[in-house]
C-alpha cells in the first residue's frame, strides 16, 4: 500500500512557569510529605518558554514518523500575594504571551483557533501553590474546557517538593501517588497513573486472553540554579496491546519543556486577608475551577447520523458476507455509532432492516451495551411471541457475550418478570443468565441485588423441580455461573440415574480452578469413574476421568485408573488408553504423577495397554507464538457396536498465563443400537435414541440443539435427511472492548479504543445410510475476525491519531465416517487426508495516521500488508490415519 509521507509535526503555542526553592533547602534525600516547594519573589517577572508536545504511533515506531502537533509559547508569571504568616502559601498569576504561528503550512494560530479560544488562552489565570502544590486553581468558566486544561497542565509543572519522598497530589492527571526524589541541584518527580483516579472512567473485557493490556509511565526532572528552578523536562509514556496480540498496539508520548529566560522587574504583591478576598479584589469573574481535567466535548461536523451510516453499511451485514473479514469490521464500526445513538434512532434502523441482516443488526446493538441500546432492544422484541425464536435467541448470546454488562441487563432478563412463548427460548435465558452473573461477579458484583436474586434462583432451581428439561437448564445455568457455591450441587448431580445430568455437572467441575475441587468432591468423582454405587454410561465414565486428571491428582487415584484399564468395556478401554497417552504426549499438569505411577509394572503393562478399538483421545497445536498459544483436542468414544457415542473437540487460547476456552462442540448419540440390531453396552440397554449437539463460545455455554429425540423421531428424520448440517451458533461477536481516557499531564487527553469483532457460522450435522450402512457427522466452523485499535488526541482545533489493525479469514471442519457394513466397523475421523483441515488463512495488518483540522484540512499515511497462507493440516492420531485409509479406499 502507498504510503503518503507523514507531516512535519504541527505546532501551535502555550507557556508557563517556575520559580525558586527556599535558600533554606533540606540537605538532598530527607524524607517528609511536608517540605515546602519553590518560592516566589516579590515584585519579580519570571519569563519562561513552554512546549508541549503529543506524539502517537506503533510501539517501537520512531518519533519522526510519528503523529502528533506542538504547543509552545511565552509565559509571565508573578507573585500576587503570599499569606505573612507562611512564606510557602502563595497566589501566582500565570500569562500566556506570543503564540507562535508555525502550526500547518498556511494556517495562523488566530486561524486555527478562533478569536475566542485565542483570547481565553492568553486570558490571565491564577494559582494558589501551598506547600508546593497547587491547592487551587481560577480562570474563567466560560472558558473552552479544552483551553482550560491546557492551562492545568502549566500548573501542574509548578508541584515540586525539594524533600525525597512519596505524596499523594491533586493535578490535571487526577489524585495520583507521587514519589519525589532530591539530589545536589535536581528534583525528579515519578507519578504512579495507575493509581491515578479522574472522573472519566472506561471499560475494558473481562476475559485477559482477549483483552488489553497498557504500560505507563510519568517522570519530571526539576533542574535547579542558585535556588532556582532553571527547567522542568517532563515525559509521559503511555502504551496500550492487544493480549493475544502485542503488535497490534499503540503508543502515546507527551513532553512538556519549561526553561526559564529571564527575571525582570515585575508587579508588587496585592494587599488582603486570604485567597478568595484577593482575587475577587482583582478580577470578580476569576472562579475556583478544580485542578482536575474537565471533560472535553467532542464536535462531529459532517458526520453521518445513524440510518446513514446503517445504509451505507447494511450489505456486509447479509448472510452470505458472514465469513468475510468486511463484516466483523463493518459490525465494530456500528456499535461506535450505536453507542452515540438514541433509543429512537437505534430502534429506526431495527424496523428498516431486511429480515436476513435483522439477526445481525441484533447482535450489533445488544453488543453497544447502552442504556438507550438495551431499551430499544427490549421494546423491539416481543417474548410473548414465539415466532420470534430467532431474534430473542439472537439477543440473549449477544447479552451472554458482553464484554462489560451491568445489573441492569441482568434485570431485563429476569424471566420472573415477563413472560416467554418459547421454552427453547425461556431456556436460554436462564442459561445466560448465568454467564452474566460470573461476569458481573468477576468485577466485584456479586452482592448486587438483582445478581443476589438471580444466584438463589438458579441455586435453588435444579432442587426445585422433577422435569428433566429444566433441571437440565438450570444445571447449565449454574456451569455458566461457575459460583463456588454451586460445587456441592454438581458433586450431588455428578451422582444422578440420568445420564445428562452426570455429563453436565462433570464437565462443569472441570472448569473450576482446581483448588476449588475439595477432597470431598474428588471422592465423588472416582466413585462414578469406578461405579462404586451404580453402573454409569461411558461417557459419564469418560467425563468423569477427564476431571480426575484436570484436578491435581493424588498418587493413588492415578494407580487406580490405570489399574481400572483391562477391566472396562471395549472402546472405553481403547479411550482411557489414547487420554493416558495423550497426557504424556502434549505435558499435561497430570503428566508427571501418571509418569510416577506407571513405573508399577502392574498398572503398566502390555495385557493393559494393547487393547484395541476405535475411540480416541488427541490433542495438538493449532499456533504457537510469542503472545499466545493456540491448542485443539479431539476425543471420540464410540459404543461396544462402534457407533458414536460421543465426539467433543475443544479449542484453547492461552496467553500471559490466562486461559481461554475458546470453542467446544460436543455431538452425542445414543440408543442406535437398534438400527443395527446390535447389543448395547452395560448401563446403556433402556436408553432412548437421541443425537444432538451442544457448544460451548468464549467461555460461555450456549443452550444444546437436538437432532432427533425418540425411535419414532429418529425414523422420520433419517428417511428426510439432506445431509445439510443444522446451525448451531450464527453471528457478529465483540471479543475485545476496551475504552480508555488517558488524561495527559499537559492537559492533552487521548481516548484509546480497542475493539475485536467476530464473525461465526458453527454448523453440524449427522447423517445416516441403511442402504449404504454408514453414518456420518460432521462439524463446521466458518469465521472472520478483525481487531482494530485506534488513539485519538482530539483538542477541538486540530486532531491527530492512529489506527492498528489486523483481520483474518479462517475455516476449520472435521468429518467422522462410520461404516458397518462389516464388523469391527471402519471409523475415520477426517475431513480430508485424516486429519483436521483448516482452509487457505487470509491475514492482512495495517497502519494509519492521521492529523487534520476543523477546516477540513488533514494529512494521512498508511501502511498494511495482506498475506495469503496456505491451508494446514492439524493430524490425529495413527490408528485413525490407517482406518481412513481403508475407508477411502473402500469408497473408491
Amino acid at each position: 500500500i502507498k504510503q503518503n509521507p507523514c507531516p512535519t509535526k504541527s505546532f501551535i503555542s502555550l507557556c508557563v512557569l517556575i520559580s525558586r526553592c527556599d535558600s533554606s533547602m533540606p540537605p538532598p534525600f530527607v524524607s517528609g510529605a511536608g517540605a515546602a516547594g519553590p518560592r516566589l519573589n516579590n515584585d519579580r517577572l519570571y519569563k519562561f518558554s513552554y512546549t508541549t508536545e503529543v506524539l502517537v504511533d506503533r510501539a517501537k515506531g520512531s518519533k519522526d514518523g510519528s503523529a502528533g502537533y506542538r504547543i509552545s509559547s511565552d509565559v509571565d508569571v508573578n507573585l500576587v500575594w503570599r499569606d505573612p504568616s507562611s512564606k510557602d502559601d502563595q497566589l501566582i498569576q500565570l500569562v500566556v504571551n506570543n503564540p507562535t504561528k508555525n502550526i500547518f503550512q498556511g494556517a495562523t494560530t488566530q486561524s486555527l483557533l478562533g478569536e475566542k479560544k485565542l483570547a481565553a488562552l492568553e486570558r490571565p489565570f491564577m494559582v494558589h501553590l501551598k506547600n508546593g502544590k497547587v491547592s487551587s486553581f481560577y480562570c474563567y468558566k466560560a472558558e473552552p474546557a479544552s483551553i482550560k486544561n491546557l492551562k492545568r497542565g502549566v500548573a501542574s509543572l509548578l508541584q515540586v517538593q525539594c524533600r525525597s519522598g512519596k505524596v499523594i497530589e491533586n493535578d490535571v492527571s487526577g489524585r495520583c501517588t507521587v514519589e519525589y526524589k532530591a539530589a545536589q541541584g535536581q528534583v525528579t518527580r515519578t507519578k504512579a497513573l495507575e493509581t491515578c483516579k479522574t472522573a472519566e472512567t472506561g471499560f475494558t473485557t473481562y476475559i485477559q486472553v482477549l483483552g488489553v493490556s497498557g504500560e505507563s509511565s510519568s517522570v519530571t526532572v526539576f533542574t535547579l540554579e542558585d535556588g532556582f528552578i532553571k527547567s522542568a523536562i517532563a515525559k509521559e509514556t503511555h502504551i496500550l496491546a492487544v493480549n493475544a496480540r502485542r503488535t497490534t498496539a499503540a503508543k502515546i508520548v507527551s513532553r512538556q519543556s519549561l526553561t526559564l529566560v529571564a527575571i525582570e522587574a515585575g508587579p508588587f504583591e496585592a494587599a488582603g486577608k486570604n485567597v478568595a478576598s484577593v482575587v475577587k479584589s482583582l478580577d470578580e469573574k476569576l472562579f475556583a475551577v478544580g485542578v482536575a481535567a474537565e471533560k472535553v466535548k467532542s464536535q462531529c461536523k459532517g458526520c453521518q447520523s445513524l440510518f446513514e451510516h446503517w445504509q451505507a453499511v447494511q450489505k456486509q451485514f447479509e448472510p452470505d458476507s458472514l465469513s468475510k473479514a468486511i463484516a466483523p469490521r463493518s459490525f465494530l464500526a456500528l456499535i461506535q455509532s450505536i453507542r452515540k445513538a438514541s433509543k429512537d434512532e437505534i430502534l429506526q434502523v431495527l424496523k428498516h432492516s431486511s429480515k436476513t441482516a435483522l439477526p445481525q443488526v441484533v447482535d450489533a446493538v445488544t453488543s453497544s451495551q447502552t442504556p438507550d441500546s438495551l431499551d430499544a432492544m427490549l421494546q423491539f422484541l416481543n417474548f410473548a411471541d414465539p415466532k420470534g425464536m430467532v431474534l430473542q435467541e439472537r439477543f440473549l448470546y449477544a447479552c451472554g457475550f458482553a464484554s462489560h454488562p451491568n445489573e441492569r441487563m441482568l434485570q431485563a432478563l429476569d424471566i420472573s418478570k415477563g413472560k416467554i412463548g418459547s421454552k427453547d427460548i425461556k431456556e436460554s435465558v436462564v442459561i445466560i443468565l448465568g454467564a452474566i452473573v460470573h461476569k458481573l461477579c468477576q468485577k466485584g458484583g456479586c452482592e448486587l441485588p438483582t445478581v443476589v436474586e438471580v444466584k438463589k434462583m438458579i441455586l435453588e432451581g435444579p432442587d426445585s423441580t422433577q422435569v428433566e428439561s429444566d433441571i437440565q437448564m438450570y444445571l447449565l445455568a449454574l456451569k455458566n455461573s461457575l459460583l463456588p457455591e454451586a460445587i456441592p450441587l454438581f458433586s450431588k448431580y455428578a451422582e444422578s440415574e440420568v445420564g445428562a445430568y452426570c455429563t453436565i455437572s462433570l464437565t462443569a467441575l472441570q472448569r473450576y480452578d482446581v483448588a476449588l475441587i475439595t477432597d470431598e468432591v474428588k471422592q465423588t468423582v472416582n466413585r462414578v469413574y469406578h461405579q462404586n454405587r451404580r453402573v454409569y454410561e461411558k461417557n459419564v465414565r469418560a467425563a468423569a476421568a477427564d476431571v480426575i486428571f484436570s484436578s491435581n491428582p493424588s498418587y493413588m487415584e492415578v494407580k487406580n485408573v490405570l489399574l481400572s484399564i483391562g477391566n472396562l468395556p471395549k472402546e472405553l478401554n481403547k479411550y482411557m488408553l489414547s487420554k493416558v497417552k495423550d497426557i504424556l504426549h502434549f505435558e499435561m499438569p497430570a503428566s508427571k504423577i501418571l509418569r510416577q505411577a506407571m513405573k508399577d509394572m502392574i498398572s503398566h503393562n502390555y495385557d493393559r495397554f494393547s487393547k484395541v478399538g476405535s475411540s480416541s483421545a488427541f490433542s495438538g497445536f493449532m499456533a504457537r507464538t510469542a503472545d499466545a498459544t493456540t491448542t485443539y483436542s479431539l476425543d471420540i468414544l464410540y459404543s461396544g457396536s462402534g457407533v458414536l457415542r460421543r465426539s467433543n473437540m475443544n479449542i484453547y487460547g492461552a496467553s500471559n498465563g490466562a486461559l481461554l476456552h475458546g470453542l467446544q462442540v460436543a455431538i452425542e448419540a445414543q440408543g442406535m443400537e437398534s438400527l443395527i440390531a446390535a447389543k448395547p453396552d452395560e448401563g446403556e440397554e433402556d436408553l432412548e435414541s437421541f443425537a444432538g449437539m451442544s457448544a460451548l463460545l468464549f467461555d460461555v455455554q450456549l443452550r444444546p440443539v437436538t437432532f432427533f429425540k425418540g425411535y419414532s423421531d429418529l425414523m422420520s428424520k433419517m428417511f428426510s435427511m439432506s445431509g445439510e448440517p443444522m446451525n448451531v451458533v450464527k453471528g457478529l461477536i465483540l471479543l475485545t472492548d476496551h475504552s480508555q481516557v488517558i488524561q495527559l499531564q499537559s492537559g492533552l487527553k487521548a481516548n484509546a479504543e480497542f475493539q475485536g469483532g467476530l464473525a461465526i457460522d458453527i454448523s453440524g450435522g449427522m447423517e445416516v445410510s441403511l442402504w449404504y450402512r454408514e453414518s456420518k457427522t460432521s462439524v463446521n466452523n466458518r469465521g472472520a475476525m478483525v481487531v482494530t485499535g485506534n488513539v485519538t488526541v482530539d483538542m477541538d482545533f486540530v486532531r491527530t491519531g492512529m489506527e492498528v489493525s489486523f483481520e483474518t479469514e479462517a475455516s476449520l471442519d472435521f468429518t467422522t465416517t462410520v461404516q458397518f457394513s462389516e464388523y469391527p466397523f471402519l471409523v475415520c475421523m477426517a475431513k480430508t487426508n485424516c486429519s483436521l483441515v483448516n482452509s487457505t488463512l487470509y491475514f492482512h495488518e495495517s497502519l494509519t495516521k492521521y492529523e487534520s483540522l476543523p477546516s477540513g484540512k488533514s494529512y494521512v499515511s498508511r501502511r498494511g500488508h495482506k498475506q495469503l497462507l496456505p491451508g494446514s493440516e492439524f493430524p490425529l492420531h495413527q490408528e485413525n490415519s490407517n482406518m481412513c485409509k481403508r475407508v477411502f479406499d473402500s469408497d473408491w
